[in-house]
């Protein structure tokens, strides 16, 4: 999935986060989360190959949690091709039992007509590679994030 190239490009930006460090199956671990991400599988389902899955699963929400995953995005969004930058958003629906528990964390998971959902609001680059996002309620009118996305852009 991952060539040497861009796993060491990756490792470097993960192990200079001061909250990782070079261990062999940490490649495989990856692997594991860009497969579940792009297929939208349950972890459970997640195939051995990827070691098992609960591993996979408690080292996402660890560098979820320590911010590695976020260093990683943030340093691959300043390397984008900012020839042209397109702003969009999209609704994604949220699961019927999703709101009406309490939490300490904050979800942008609005109430409307279709039910309920979250707006993922993305400045992508000229390949379609996002560079930033912002999340909202699902029925949040694009062009009120339009501003906080722009200077959220890497200066270049």
């Amino acid at each position: 999935m991952l060539t040497d190239i861009r796993w060491e490009l990756l490792l470097q930006i993960m192990k200079s986060t001061g909250r990782i460090y070079d261990k062999t199956e940490h490649r495989m671990t990856f692997e594991g989360i860009l497969y579940r991400m792009r297929t939208g599988i349950p972890w459970r389902d997640l195939p051995s190959e990827f070691g098992e899955w609960s591993t996979v699963y408690r080292r996402f929400n660890l560098w979820s949690k320590k911010g590695v995953l976020d260093k990683l995005f943030r340093s691959l969004s300043s390397m984008a091709d900012f020839e042209w930058v397109f702003l969009d958003g999209s609704i994604v629906r949220a699961h019927q039992h999703s709101t009406g528990a309490a939490t300490e964390s904050s979800e942008q998971i609005g109430k409307s007509c279709g039910g309920n959902s979250t707006k993922i609001h993305l400045a992508v680059d000229s390949g379609g590679l996002p560079i930033c996002f912002d999340l909202s309620e699902g029925q949040r009118h694009d062009i009120l994030h339009a501003k906080s996305l722009v200077e959220q852009l890497p200066t270049r």
